[in-house]
């Protein structure tokens, strides 16, 4: 019987294994995937009408159900998705903000970048990636970035959320056809701490009167 040498051995495994993972990747639908279906199912029956603004991003925009009634008399569409980090939204960008050739881009994400590890940098860097694509297809299209906001569950990464905010505020500052909307300090009191009264029992998202604070900052920016 022959024998193969255990080095030998040990590399074809090595070699391997990116196959054996990729094959498991593959059979794993990325995260939104659902979403993103549901999404497009929805446009094939009615697609939103020209001048839409499109508000995309994790969670905090997902949850908006009021979003509607919240901008009443402006054509608005929500495509966020929960979990979604800045990376992803850049990466689906062709299929939740695209298709639409919306007039404004409303973005709240970076959140669950930092949750899941990443930097304010790459957060930085994400959002300078999504700008390009934007400038890139649609040209004429602004950018409303909705700073990262403090929490409760998250408040250990207020340092890392706090970077990550000025980076892209003075980012913002330098091109007229991005706006940077502070709601970070509107959700904090007097003596800088959370106003607990904004968000729901997780202690992460907000409830009504949260995101009566955001449409209050976001409306003007809109008009």
């Amino acid at each position: 019987m022959l024998r193969l040498p255990y080095r030998l051995i040990a590399l074809a495994a090595l070699v391997a294994a990116p196959q054996l993972v990729c094959q498991t990747a593959v059979s794993e639908p990325p995260r939104g995937q659902a979403e993103i279906d549901r999404f497009e199912a929805a446009d094939r029956a009615h697609f939103p009408a020209p001048g839409t603004i499109v508000f995309a991003g994790s969670s905090s925009i997902a949850r908006w159900e009021s979003l509607d009634k919240d901008f009443a008399g402006i054509p608005v569409l929500n495509r966020g998705i929960g979990g979604y980090t800045l990376h992803e939204n850049v990466q689906s960008f062709d299929r939740i903000i695209l298709p639409y050739k919306p007039p404004i881009i409303v973005l709240y994400s970076g959140e669950n970048d930092l949750t899941e590890g990443r930097t304010p940098d790459d957060v930085f860097q994400d959002f300078q990636d999504f700008v390009a694509l934007v400038h890139a297809k649609l040209p004429a299209t602004r950018v409303i970035y909705v700073s990262i906001k403090p929490s409760i569950a998250r408040w250990a990464l207020t340092d890392s959320i706090r970077a990550a905010n000025r980076l892209i505020r003075d980012y913002v500052g330098k091109d007229k056809s991005l706006q940077y909307i502070d709601v970070f300090t509107p959700m904090l009191d007097a003596s800088g701490q959370l106003r607990r009264e904004l968000y729901v029992e997780d202690g992460l998202h907000m409830n009504a009167t949260g995101y009566a604070i955001w449409s209050r900052l976001i409306k003007p920016a809109l008009r």
